[in-house]
């Protein structure tokens, strides 16, 4: 697929400026939040910024991986405090809540795998962005929070994308302190695949997508669907679902490709 110049995904009425970025490039989409001034906080335009985005996405079949960054000094501070504060409704509260969500979850509906590029503060939603992600890599100096609990406000939907990334009792730690935690940390506890000198972050984000790219685009969008439906089926009909989902794989002619191709010691040849 040709390169495409960085476009919009939407705009502010008043500057023109876009809240999302997007770059393409033989397949792989490059998506940067963009509201660096406010530390790229997730506005109810920002979110349908992102959801327009994901959509696009969904209904492209070249597309073969997603890397999710941001501007500026931060990955991502959460939710537009300011402009919550402004209509305090229960109605709008639980709308908001729910906008975001659909965003989260869409992330993972996606067929093809997403990559956080985490450079700096990912707090709050914005935490909740990275561990909706399939996979992350950060620079050794972000550093990770869900820090609603200190303005009064328990991170109940970030709770549940972090919560599946990591045990309960850390997680539960997170939430009713609000303390950050480091790369290392986050690494070790499982919120993001590694932390990588900040000099480092793009070669080590680029050398995933390679490892990404150069697998069959068809075993990939039958692993990552199955991936996270199976998780939430009990043992026996996890196995059950998976082992069709693998029949099938094995009927795709990439399959038959991939074990020609090691049996006949050569490489691939994806064909679809």
């Amino acid at each position: 697929m040709q390169p495409h110049s960085t476009t919009a995904a939407t705009a502010t009425p008043a500057t023109n400026d876009a809240l999302v970025l997007r770059d393409d490039h033989d397949g792989v989409v490059t998506l940067r939040l963009n509201r660096p001034l406010q530390f790229n906080a997730l506005s109810e335009a920002m979110l349908d910024a992102l959801q327009r985005v994901l959509d696009d996405i969904a209904q492209d079949a070249t597309v073969r991986c997603v890397v999710l960054g941001a501007e500026g000094k931060a990955f991502c501070a959460g939710h537009d405090l300011r402009e919550m504060r402004g209509t305090p409704e229960l109605a709008y509260y639980r709308a908001l809540f729910a906008r975001c969500s659909v965003v989260m979850q869409a992330i993972q509906a996606l067929p093809v795998p997403v990559i956080a590029r985490v450079h700096g503060v990912a707090t709050a939603a914005g935490c909740q962005l990275v561990g909706s992600c399939d996979l992350a890599i950060a620079s050794d100096a972000a550093r990770f929070a869900v820090s609603g609990i200190n303005v009064g406000l328990f991170c109940s939907t970030p709770a549940v994308a972090l919560s599946r990334n990591v045990l309960a009792k850390r997680a539960f730690d997170m939430l009713v302190t609000g303390r950050f935690i480091d790369a290392a940390t986050a690494a070790d506890w499982g919120l993001i695949n590694e932390a990588v000198p900040a000099a480092d972050l793009d070669d080590a984000v680029a050398r995933k997508v390679a490892d990404i790219v150069s697998k069959s685009p068809t075993a990939i969008r039958y692993g990552k669907a199955m991936f996270y439906r199976q998780r939430q089926m009990p043992l026996a009909d996890a196995y059950a679902y998976a082992g069709d989902v693998m029949a099938r794989n094995m009927m795709d002619e990439d399959a038959g490709e991939g074990i020609d191709a090691f049996l006949e010691k050569r490489p691939a040849r994806w064909r679809s």
